[in-house]
């Protein structure tokens, strides 16, 4: 019996929000062109699905897909900015098990001002503390750190602390998905400092889910000094992306589309073996983009499990013995940048930033 995969299925390029890192809502889909139920029921056995966009709520029949959905997938998650609290609402009652993910980028300025929606903060979190009113166990914030936002960092996790929810991080990152290329962060020590706070307090909490999202934001810091993956990637082996044209891919990092077959116009199977989708994992093996999002990370932290294990092992030990926090410092090259071994110039040319923004 075949293993079952891990998968994202981009329902809509289509998005209500006007992201200051993401420009896709400038290069929207026709809803006539967006896969359907027909090519959805086509899917493989999965362990766990992604539902994103654009915006999944502006599909009028996400219902449908999310049904359709769980008779393939034993779990599903929905990455939204929580504009449409009606439609979340009401798929949720039908859908009680289902994860939300809502996206919001800081504190209420902050965020309104990143994510280009009016009272967008109040909308999201409005959202988020009705679904938990209802008894939605799964349920949570979703923030990719910058300059502009990283000083709301753990104060929106206390938020999300105090709730009961689930607090997602992610950096800025370029691809074609989020058609931008110029996504930089300026002051990397800065933004360490936040990541450092916020991992202390993930490693500080009683949750063992908690500190293996510590070695997660730790990845993160590596990630924004545009140094190596902690763990290896493995997307298009266990892991895929399904765009609203049906188009699947490896993922959402590269930096031109890489497609692996249409579903549209194939069985899954003809698609997963065939030789078009053995190119595109030569190209994943040699891929130098180093990309840390959760998409990516989350199965490989579960296949080498053994990497995260000893890192948590190792800081535990440490704080409650020896009462020594987490640092940044503890990466080498956040040691050289500081002492001014490493220029900002030198990252930059190793970011994804085609741009080198200054």
């Amino acid at each position: 019996m075949p293993k079952k995969l891990n998968g994202t299925v981009i329902v809509t390029y289509r998005c209500n929000a006007k992201c200051t890192m993401c420009n896709r809502y400038k290069v929207p889909s026709k809803p006539e062109d967006e896969i359907s139920l027909e090519t959805i029921s086509k899917l493989p056995e999965m362990y766990f699905t992604n539902i994103t966009g654009g915006e999944p709520f502006m599909r009028d029949d996400l219902k449908e897909i999310v049904r359709e959905l769980y008779k393939k997938s034993d779990r599903i998650v929905i990455s939204t900015n929580g504009f449409y609290t009606e439609k979340i609402v009401d798929l949720c009652k039908e859908f009680p098990q289902v994860g939300i993910r809502i996206s919001i980028e800081g504190l209420e300025q902050t965020n309104n001002e990143i994510r280009g929606l009016e009272d967008g903060y109040n909308r999201g979190y409005t959202t988020l503390k009705t679904l938990v009113d209802m008894g939605m166990k799964d349920v949570g914030f979703g923030m990719t750190v910058q300059d502009r936002n990283a000083p709301d960092l753990v104060p929106l996790y206390d938020i999300s602390n105090e709730l009961g929810m689930e607090f997602a991080t992610a950096s800025l990152h370029n691809s074609f998905y989020f058609v931008e290329s110029n996504n930089i962060i300026h002051d990397r020590l800065m933004v360490a400092q936040n990541f450092e706070s916020l991992i202390n307090k993930l490693l500080n909490s009683n949750s063992p889910k908690k500190w293996f999202r510590a070695y997660f934001n730790h990845g993160l810091i590596n990630y924004i000094f545009s140094q190596k993956r902690l763990l290896p990637c493995d997307m298009s082996f266990d892991t895929f992306f399904i765009d609203p044209f049906g188009d699947v891919m490896p993922c959402n990092g590269t930096k031109e589309k890489q497609v692996m077959g249409n579903l549209n116009t194939q069985s899954w199977d003809e698609l997963w073996n065939s030789g078009q989708a053995n190119e595109v994992r030569k190209k994943v093996r040699c891929c130098d983009r180093n990309c840390w999002m959760i998409g990516s990370v989350s199965p490989a932290m579960h296949k080498y499990i053994w990497v995260p294990f000893f890192w948590v092992l190792k800081h535990k030990f440490l704080f409650f013995f020896k009462k020594k926090k987490y640092s940044m410092y503890e990466n080498k090259i956040v040691c050289d940048y500081r002492d001014g071994k490493v220029t900002k110039d030198a990252l930059d040319a190793c970011s994804t930033c085609e741009g080198c923004a200054k």
